[in-house]
């Protein structure tokens, strides 16, 4: 097989619907087990914990700016639940719901050149409605509206913490998204000088410990009587028909 077809199987198209419907069924099986039990997500890394010469082999080659930070966050909240070769995990260590930090990176122009390899989650709801004012805030901050998470990514837990102040600042109406973005800046520029800088030094609200997360509702019963009839109308006539309005297979016509 050649690489382009390994980069190209399996897709989703290749799938005969036996499959299709067993991969759903599992999965929404899970989904009411879940429900069931009260429970709307699952985060069994917190079970484990690796040794320190375990990290430590792990992160010997890593660069200068990643490795300084693994030892930063050992130092204080201890070895991480789990690792890769180029990440380590850290759950519930102090006020974050979840830390992973990696040893690639993605460049970063704000508030100055740098690099992002340390995200931090806490849970925390963001309204949808809001969704566009904190990624024109900042774009490492991501937002995860089905689990109730905001995570923050950035080059240290200082600048987490200040992103994630200015998050909750902008949802409670406090400061506007170019308030955000100044306040932001000059916290940075204050506290690297050693000046008193309040955002960058503690989270200032009460983080929530869970029903933040938004399941949104089910609308696939009626779905599913439309799609059967299709269905049953594609064997008799031998022909496919799409399922939605705009037609995207073969034939379709080219945009504009």
């Amino acid at each position: 097989m050649t690489e382009k077809a390994k980069k190209e199987q399996p897709q989703p198209l290749d799938l005969d619907t036996g499959e299709r419907l067993a991969m759903t069924g599992r999965a929404v099986a899970q989904g009411i087990a879940h429900e069931i039990k009260g429970e709307h997500e699952s985060q069994k890394g917190a079970r484990y914990a690796l040794s320190l010469a375990e990290v430590d082999k792990i992160i010997e080659d890593w660069p200068a700016p990643q490795k300084n930070i693994a030892q930063q966050m050992i130092e204080k909240y201890g070895t991480p639940n789990e690792a890769t070769a180029t990440k380590l995990f850290w759950y519930e260590n102090g006020p974050w719901k979840r830390t992973e930090l990696s040893r690639d990176i993605v460049v970063h122009n704000w508030p100055t050149v740098h690099t992002d390899f340390l995200t931090q989650v806490i849970d925390y709801r963001v309204p949808p409605e809001m969704f566009h004012l904190i990624a024109m805030f900042d774009g490492s901050i991501l937002l995860d509206r089905t689990k109730g998470e905001v995570a923050a990514r950035c080059d240290s837990e200082s600048a987490n913490v200040l992103g994630m102040n200015m998050v909750h600042e902008i949802v409670t109406g406090k400061r506007t998204v170019e308030d955000a973005r100044k306040t932001a800046v000059e916290s940075t520029v204050a506290y690297n000088l050693g000046r008193s800088a309040p955002y960058a030094e503690r989270l200032l609200f009460e983080v929530p410990q869970g029903g933040t997360e938004d399941l949104d509702k089910s609308e696939v019963s009626g779905a599913i009587l439309r799609q059967t009839g299709g269905k049953i109308k594609d064997v008799v006539t031998g022909h496919k028909e799409e399922a939605t309005d705009r037609l995207t297979g073969p034939g379709a016509p080219k945009d504009s």
